[in-house]
């Protein structure tokens, strides 16, 4: 079960790579959902704040990069580490799943994201993979 819980992190790692490559290259500054859960127009946030645009897709810049860096580290840790049976593989990962893609996830719920189902999935195969990986122990 130890294999099968590694390809499903590793999954998981490639998807928070593809997840933070969005976030570098492709995501808008402000989203629909943005401005609807703020009750109000990207116009309005624009007029109000001309340069938010340009501001926030920096910050989304440096948030991909972090993302990507962690689906890096959960593949590596899944293929190396977790595969050899070291103890303190699985906590790392099952922190890092509650700090990362599982705090996205909920804090996605939480605003009523039109993402949160996708999130919620990649959580959910993360976490059906560190129950495998504890129970192959």
């Amino acid at each position: 079960m130890t294999s099968v819980a590694a390809w499903l992190l590793t999954l998981s790692g490639l998807a928070l790579v593809g997840i933070g490559g969005y976030f570098i290259i492709a995501r808008p500054a402000l989203l629909p959902e943005d401005a609807r859960f703020m009750g109000t127009t990207q116009a309005a946030l624009l007029k109000a704040a001309p340069d938010l645009s340009r501001w926030l897709k920096r910050v989304f810049w440096v948030m991909g990069g972090y993302i990507v860096s962690t689906g890096v580290l959960v593949a590596y840790l899944a293929n190396t580490s977790l595969r050899s049976g070291e103890g303190g593989a699985l906590v790392v990962l099952a922190l890092v799943w509650a700090t990362s893609i599982g705090w996205m996830a909920l804090v996605n719920v939480v605003i009523d994201s039109d993402f949160k189902r996708p999130l919620l999935a990649l959580a959910g195969l993360w976490a059906i993979a560190l129950v495998l990986a504890a129970v192959a122990r």
